[in-house]
């Protein structure tokens, strides 16, 4: 089995220097081209059989791209929308900092200002990456577009990592990694795949 975790495009959110999260921001048209460019890489080098993405517009957009050109179903699924950033969603920087001050060392249960705790993100990158590999079949490949917090987590969750680790997985716009599942062996082939936006 091999999955394809991508991340979305720049988005408007980037830009405009705000918090994004789940503020529903589209692509830019710097974000459309990395998106097309994806796809061409994308469906180059894989037959999809699926494409599993996340509700908030960035990432449909992107998924809605890739699509067109693998020819394949779009499988909308809010477990895989960026973390719950609460109030802080849409807020520049400056605005967050002041109305909203980071608290240290809270406990991964806890959560402020309208979030979600780290807990439950972690729980729902689980149940969406048992999704994704439950419908999966050995031979298949499924892609995954969603966002740079999730894929974070979801990388926690295929590699069993712990939730509090300070581990961070990098992804670029439109970055694409490559897992595989053979048996009980989970590999990661490929991490955070830019060059096809290269110019963009």
């Amino acid at each position: 089995m091999r999955l394809l975790v991508i991340r979305h495009g720049e988005s408007e959110a980037d830009l405009l220097g705000v918090h994004e999260g789940r503020a529903d921001f589209s692509l830019t048209p710097r974000g459309h081209a990395q998106a097309e460019a994806m796809s061409g890489f994308v469906a180059g080098e894989w037959k999809l059989e699926r494409i599993y993405h996340s509700t908030l517009t960035r990432a449909r957009q992107t998924a809605e791209h890739l699509a067109k050109v693998a020819l394949c179903p779009l499988i909308p699924y809010d477990e895989l929308m960026e973390f719950n950033n609460g109030l802080l969603a849409g807020l520049t920087y400056a605005e967050a900092d002041e109305k909203y001050p980071e608290v240290p060392d809270l406990p991964p249960d806890k959560s402020m200002y309208g979030m979600e705790s780290a807990l439950e993100f972690r729980a729902r990158a689980e149940r969406a990456l048992e999704r994704v590999l439950s419908e999966t079949g050995e031979d298949e490949t499924a892609a995954i577009v969603s966002h740079g917090g999730m894929i974070n987590q979801l990388y926690h969750a295929f590699l069993k990592l712990p939730v509090d680790d300070g581990c961070r997985f990098a992804s670029g716009d439109t970055a694409v990694h490559v897992w595989l599942v053979r048996g009980n062996e989970r590999i990661v082939l490929h991490a955070n795949l830019t060059d096809h936006t290269e110019g963009i």
